[in-house]
């Protein structure tokens, strides 16, 4: 059970901890932490902190987090959270230690920070090309080598939009308005130019961009390109965006386990990748 990203910049790693330690145990051991400086950044000053700490309070809360997963007393001193001593923090996890990945929108200090402390990484490839992030996965794993990490243990992912229906042309109609509509509502947030249109969509479609949108078929090929120029080891999909009926959904992921799963593994076994 993997989350969105955790904005531990705003957040409490003693809070964050004993939530997803919750719901590991809830799950049987299946919880992971997705954890981000975020690019949505309206918590900040809803708690608080300025976003002149943007990567401070980032780091020291990190470094929190993963001295609380590691060891069931703690102590801790920093300078952006009361400190405290030889603390029990329950409960605890069932998977020891619950993973914790670094959420990179493709930050290169991100995929640093990651590399250096030996933890996974997500990329959120939401706009633009896949290959664009290759370069921040080679620094990863130099980064992760010079720190003394292999890196062939680690797990690099990536995160997309994603959209399946019987024919490329029904995905494409159906996933279109919803996702035109929340582009356009954060594109206002964030003072975007250009209003979402549907060139910008089709565009994204495409075999080369960010949406997997389309048939079975279609959705597996891009996945299985993804993995040959980006050499990613988990691939996550976002499947639901904005408001879209429920039945299409469940249908989409349907066709998600039992038509682009096999034939990804199919063909990534074929070309032994």
């Amino acid at each position: 059970m993997t989350s969105a990203v955790t904005v531990l910049s705003s957040d409490d790693p003693v809070r964050v901890y004993q939530s997803f330690a919750t719901l590991d145990g809830i799950s049987n051991g299946r919880a992971e932490i997705m954890a981000g400086r975020g690019s949505f950044i309206e918590s900040f000053p809803l708690f608080g902190y300025s976003l002149e700490d943007y990567d401070a309070l980032f780091e020291e809360k990190l470094e929190l987090l993963l001295a609380i997963r590691e060891s069931e007393k703690v102590s801790w001193r920093g300078g952006h959270r009361p400190a405290f001593r030889d603390i029990g923090i329950y409960p605890r996890s069932v998977q020891d230690p619950l993973p914790v990945w670094i959420a990179s929108g493709g930050n290169p200090e991100s995929a640093v920070r990651a590399g250096m402390l030996g933890l996974p990484i997500a990329f959120a490839i939401i706009g633009g090309m896949p290959e664009q992030f290759a370069p921040l996965a080679e620094l990863y794993k130099r980064a992760a080598k010079q720190a003394g990490h292999d890196p062939n243990k680690l797990q690099i992912a990536t995160h997309s939009h994603c959209f399946v229906a019987d024919t490329t042309e029904q995905a494409a109609d159906a996933f279109f308005l919803p996702t035109q509509a929340q582009m356009n509502v954060i594109g206002r947030e964030r003072g975007w130019g250009q209003p979402y249109c549907r060139a910008t969509y089709d565009a994204a479609r495409s075999l080369r961009g960010a949406l997997y949108v389309g048939d079975p078929e279609y959705v597996a090929e891009k996945i299985v390109l993804l993995r040959k120029n980006l050499g990613v080891t988990r691939f996550f999909l976002h499947v639901n965006v904005g408001t879209m009926p429920h039945r299409e959904v469940l249908h989409a992921i349907e066709l998600l386990g039992t038509k682009v799963a096999p034939i990804v593994r199919r063909e990534l076994a074929r070309l032994k990748l």
